[in-house]
């Protein structure tokens, strides 16, 4: 039985009006917290929605990572971790529900308390919540560890510190934050920060821990060995202290997960067809149509699992620095993404099978709408009109080409536009007043995309050298590439920022000025836009559905006519191959989808009957 699409979009919906529609009223301690309204469910709920709370607790799984690690500490700028170690081991105060656009529930927390105008967030610590060497998580190493990552930690955790006026301990298991500025998401934010233990950090500075530092946790599974490079092992805690919350039942359900690390996706796909790993995602319609008909799926080994969600589409492409010139001249933007043949190569890459990306909340509600803004996001939008590009006002849709190789009008059009920016041809190729030619370098991550990207930038290039633009295509290790991202080091690179249902303060982070320039910041393109900073804080401050809807409105508007990233083909569903003896909640998919909250947090091991 396959997931029911039909089914998921009501599940969205109703998650979605129940959230929004109620009062935004908190009075006294409770046992979870909404952005909007009241959290769908009761205090003495036995588990979240999507999860089994009867599944059992047994078998191992082996997953496949492209690319290398030379750290297990997530939450510092230094070195390169797997990417879902955080998730695995370490917790936070509160823990999200994935059925429902922003609810929080208590974690380490056992209650939040919070006034109306959400200018202060109170937590209350569970007596019971252990670090996994077995010693009780204090006020003090949550204190600790808001401040030490607000100052010492990933640039990601920096940001929600400059916005507390203050933290102070409240009773011997309570502490508040108060904050210093007016946003709604705060309260939220504030139980998202990672805990870590105080103690194991004395005397030493987190940021320059090597890779056998590996910070205390006190999520369900620890780091039981590893091989720097290529392999991690994890195990679940026997001792977990979490297992019987309602947050937890169902969840954590393997005993071992072990992450492999291969030179490249094809290797990682040809392992797991000779049955080392246990499953793999594939982010390729065509490859899923066509790829996996190998003899273990005929023998129902292999099972194929489609996986729909109710999320926006995000932004998926190649994002232009803009702090290079030419990239910093929109038409020159404006051109590239012209001369990007998406419909010639979707038709080539995916049997056209992926529809494109058209905005970055698109798929959503929190869409723009086509045509000219009105209404409230007009309102929000016209006291910037002198600095907004063009089409955000009037209304902006991606070029498209015609579906040939060739492509001409479309490479005609591109030509005008940097005619217009002030290049010409001399000698074939494009060159400015200085007679400097315009060469471009995109830079890939050796990773499971890096084929697929690869052969896009081929495409792409033998159209830009029609142009007489010369683009080159540098593809390096993770580790390289992670230096190099941080610093902002290509002109051209691949992005994927995937949002919510409810998008707020990680947005500064993504488009934010005060980030642009920041090593280790998510803002690649390095926009400075107060329109789009204007957006974001109407968003935080919204308190009805319908103020929040037109604020992201209108910041979609703003990011996508600022022609900052060529946009592709768009995930509609995740798809999962899978051993047959791995299986999931048919039929209670969250309206997030598929993920690391999904698989492998509520999947189990169903041994097969011989």
């Amino acid at each position: 039985m396959r997931p029911d699409p039909i089914r998921a979009g009501r599940a969205v919906i109703a998650a979605l009006a129940l959230a929004l529609a109620a009062p935004m009223v908190q009075a006294g301690p409770t046992h979870g917290i909404a952005m909007y309204g009241t959290p769908a469910l009761p205090p003495d709920f036995v588990s979240l929605p999507y999860a089994n709370p009867d599944a059992p607790k047994g078998g191992r799984i082996v997953t496949g990572n492209v690319g290398s690690f030379d750290s297990l500490n997530p939450f510092i700028l230094r070195g390169t971790p797997p990417w879902q170690l955080a998730h695995l081991t370490h917790e936070t105060l509160m823990g999200r529900s994935f059925d429902e656009p922003f609810t929080l529930y208590g974690l380490l927390a056992e209650s939040v308390e919070t006034d109306a105008a959400r200018s202060w967030v109170e937590f209350t610590l569970r007596e019971e919540a252990r670090f996994s060497d077995g010693s009780p998580v204090t006020v003090e190493d949550v204190i600790w560890s808001y401040e030490t990552l607000g100052t010492r930690g990933h640039p990601r955790y920096r940001g929600f510190m400059d916005k507390v006026a203050r933290i102070e301990a409240t009773g011997p298991r309570s502490l508040r934050l108060t904050f210093s500025e007016e946003d709604r998401e705060l309260a939220l934010l504030a139980g998202l920060r990672p805990i870590l233990q105080k103690a194991q950090w004395q005397g030493r500075d987190i940021a320059e821990g090597g890779l056998a530092d590996i910070p205390m946790g006190t999520g369900p599974y620890v780091v039981a060995d590893y091989e720097a490079g290529r392999f991690v092992r994890l195990t679940r805690n026997p001792d977990y202290w979490g297992r019987d919350l309602p947050l937890r039942r169902g969840t954590a359900n393997f005993d071992e997960i072990r992450i492999e690390f291969f030179g490249d996706d094809t290797v990682m796909k040809e392992a797991f067809k000779a049955g080392l790993l246990s499953y793999v995602r594939e982010f390729n319609a065509e490859d899923w149509a066509t790829q996996y008909d190998f003899p273990a799926v005929a023998r129902g080994e292999i099972r194929l699992s489609e996986i729909p969600h109710g999320k926006p589409s995000g932004m998926t492409g190649f994002v232009m620095n803009t702090r290079r010139a030419p990239l910093d001249d929109w038409r020159v933007r404006e051109a590239l993404i012209a001369a990007f043949n998406f419909e010639y190569i979707n038709d080539t890459m995916t049997g056209g099978r992926q529809p494109r990306i058209t905005s970055y909340f698109s798929g959503s509600d929190l869409a723009m709408r086509p045509g000219p803004a009105t209404g409230r996001v007009r309102e929000l939008l016209l006291p910037f009109q002198d600095t907004l590009l063009p089409g955000t006002l009037e209304g902006y849709t991606l070029p498209e080409g015609d579906g040939t190789a060739r492509n001409r009008a479309a490479l005609r059009r591109a030509r005008a536009l940097l005619e217009k920016a002030g290049w010409r041809i001399e000698h074939g190729r494009l060159v400015n007043s200085a007679g400097q030619p315009l060469e471009l370098k995109v830079l890939l991550q050796q990773d499971g995309l890096v084929s697929q990207t690869g052969a896009m930038m081929d495409i792409y290039a033998a159209a830009l050298e029609r142009l007489g633009i010369r683009l080159t295509v540098e593809v390096v290790d993770r580790a390289q590439y992670a230096e190099r991202e941080a610093q902002f080091d290509f002109d051209l690179t691949m992005m994927r920022r995937a949002l919510s249902l409810s998008p707020g303060n990680e947005q500064f982070f993504y488009w934010g000025s005060e980030h642009a320039d920041t090593p280790g910041s998510r803002n690649l393109m390095g926009m400075r836009s107060a329109a789009a900073e204007a957006m974001i804080r109407a968003m935080l401050t919204a308190e009805t559905q319908e103020d929040f809807t037109a604020a992201t409105r209108a910041l979609d508007r703003v990011l996508t006519a600022g022609r900052y990233v060529i946009p592709i083909q768009q995930y509609a569903v995740g798809r999962i191959a899978h051993k047959s003896d791995l299986v999931y909640p048919v039929g209670n998919v969250p309206i997030y989808g598929d993920g690391i909250h999904f698989l492998p947090e509520v999947w189990w091991h169903e041994p097969k009957n011989d």
